[in-house]
């Protein structure tokens, strides 16, 4: 695996110590956290509670930015 190493852009240990817990998490949990939002905000959308539908259906993206980001760190690492 190619790395490399800048000593001019390192992660601070705030954002290793984050990134060491947060490898831990299965990647598969941000999907069906993901998908678990969209199910609920459909719920909610035919239950006719819309603005809560909207809130709910807009959690999906984040997730799954976390979840690329969890499947980066494991892929690649941190410094």
């Amino acid at each position: 695996m190619a790395t490399s190493f800048n000593p001019e852009h390192q992660e601070g240990k705030v954002a290793k110590a984050i990134e060491k817990q947060t490898a831990k998490v299965p990647s598969d949990v941000y999907l069906w956290a993901a998908v678990g939002a969209m199910g609920i905000s459909l719920a909610l959308q035919l239950t006719g509670w819309k603005d809560k539908s909207l809130f709910v259906g807009q959690w999906a993206a984040p997730f799954l930015l976390l979840g690329l980001y969890n499947k980066v760190v494991k892929l690649e690492g941190h410094d």
